[in-house]
C-alpha cells in the first residue's frame, strides 16, 4: 500500500560499524581475546557496559534532530553475539525502545557478525536467514549476510540484508576478490527475490569496506541497485562516515531498488559534536573512537551512522 505511506508516514533506517561491540566472555570457538579483561585491551564489564551504553545513546539521538522519533530500523556491523543485542535492547539506555532484534551466527575467526533492529510496530518481521559467502582459502571466513523480510505499518513489504564484507587487510587489490564474491553472493540472493516479484522493495545496507566507486560497489549499481548514500554528509564538519589518514570517505552505504526508491527524502551522516574528537595529525576532525589498537580511547566508534529517510509527498 504505497499510497497510504505517502499519505501518513516516515520511515527510517539507520546502519552503524558499532567497533567492536563484544562481551567480555570467551567464546571457546572464537578468536575473541583482544576483548576480556585480562587482555592487553583490558576489556572491562565497566568498559563493556559504557559502551553498550554509547551504542545505546547514538541510536536514540541520530534520527532525533530530523524526524523527531526513533529509526524504524538499525543495521548493526561488528556486534558479537545474542547476549550483547539483549544487553542492548533490553538493558541499555535504548531498552525504552523496545526494539527486537535478528542477527547472523558466521563462522567468522573473531566471532563478529550483523544484526538488525527492529521496530515491532512499524516493521512486522516475517522471515530472516543468514547467507553464507563461499569460503576462499586465501582468506579466513567472513561474515554472513543477514536477510529479513517484513511488512511496514502502512502494508509494504520490505526485504532487507545486511553487509558487512571482507576488510582490506593486505591491501585493496589483494582483497578486492573477497568482496567481489561478496557482491556476487547478494545479487544471487536478489535475484532470486525478484523472480518471485519483479517490483520487490529491496534495501541493502552496511560496511562494504569500499567506496561508491570501487567495482564491488559499482557491480551492485550495475544490477539495478541505486546507491542512495553516495552523497551523504554530515549535518556539522563529517563529509563521510569514515576518515582514514586525515581523507574522508564513506565504507558504509545504502542501496535500494523498487518503488521505495522515489520515497527517499534524506540520507545523511549523523555527526553531532559528542561523536567527534580533533584530528591532532592531519586537521580537522575525525570520529572518536574506543580504541586505537590496545589503547582505550573511552569513545563510540570508529565510524559514524548513516541516516536515511523516506517520507510520501503529502
Amino acid at each position: 500500500m504505497l499510497a497510504t505511506l505517502l499519505l501518513q508516514g516516515i520511515f527510517t533506517i539507520v546502519e552503524l560499524n558499532a567497533e567492536n561491540l563484544f562481551d567480555c566472555v570467551h567464546d571457546s570457538l572464537k578468536q575473541d581475546y583482544d576483548f576480556l579483561p585480562t587482555s592487553a585491551y583490558k576489556w572491562t564489564h565497566t568498559r563493556y557496559w559504557r559502551k553498550v551504553n554509547r551504542i545505546g545513546q547514538v541510536i536514540v539521538a541520530s534520527t532525533d534532530s530530523t524526524v523527531k522519533q526513533l529509526p524504524d530500523l538499525v543495521a548493526l556491523c561488528e556486534v558479537e553475539n545474542d547476549s550483547v543485542l539483549t544487553d542492548l535492547t533490553r538493558k541499555s539506555l535504548l531498552r525504552g525502545a523496545y526494539y527486537s532484534y535478528v542477527m547472523t551466527h558466521s563462522p567468522d575467526l573473531r566471532g563478529i557478525d550483523v544484526a538488525l533492529l527492529y521496530c515491532p510496530y512499524t516493521f512486522n518481521l516475517l522471515s530472516s536467514h543468514s547467507i553464507r559467502i563461499p569460503h576462499l582459502k586465501e582468506f579466513g571466513p567472513t561474515r554472513d549476510i543477514l536477510y529479513a523480510k517484513g511488512v511496514t505499518a502502512y502494508d509494504d513489504t520490505l526485504h532487507v540484508f545486511v553487509v558487512h564484507a571482507p576488510s582490506r587487510t593486505g591491501g585493496e587489490l589483494v582483497s578486492r576478490p573477497y568482496r567481489m564474491l561478496v557482491a556476487g553472493t547478494l545479487l544471487q540472493s536478489i535475484d532470486s527475490v525478484r523472480s518471485l516479484q519483479p517490483e520487490a522493495n529491496i534495501i541493502v545496507t552496511g560496511d562494504f569496506n569500499d567506496y561508491s566507486d570501487d567495482k564491488p560497489l559499482r557491480r551492485l549499481t550495475s544490477n539495478g541497485l541505486t546507491e542512495l548514500s553516495k552523497d551523504a554528509r554530515g549535518l556539522h564538519v563529517a563529509r563521510g562516515t569514515y576518515r582514514y589518514h586525515g581523507l574522508w570517505g564513506s565504507l558504509d552505504h545504502i542501496f535500494i531498488s523498487g518503488p521505495w526508491s522515489k520515497l527517499c527524502q534524506q540520507c545523511y551522516v549523523f555527526d553531532a559534536s559528542y561523536l567527534l574528537e580533533p584530528d591532532t595529525k592531519y586537521g580537522g576532525y575525525k570520529p572518536r573512537r574506543n580504541y586505537q589498537g590496545p589503547k582505550y580511547l573511552n569513545g563510540f566508534s570508529d565510524h559514524l551512522p548513516l541516516v536515511t529517510v523516506f517520507k510520501g509527498e503529502p
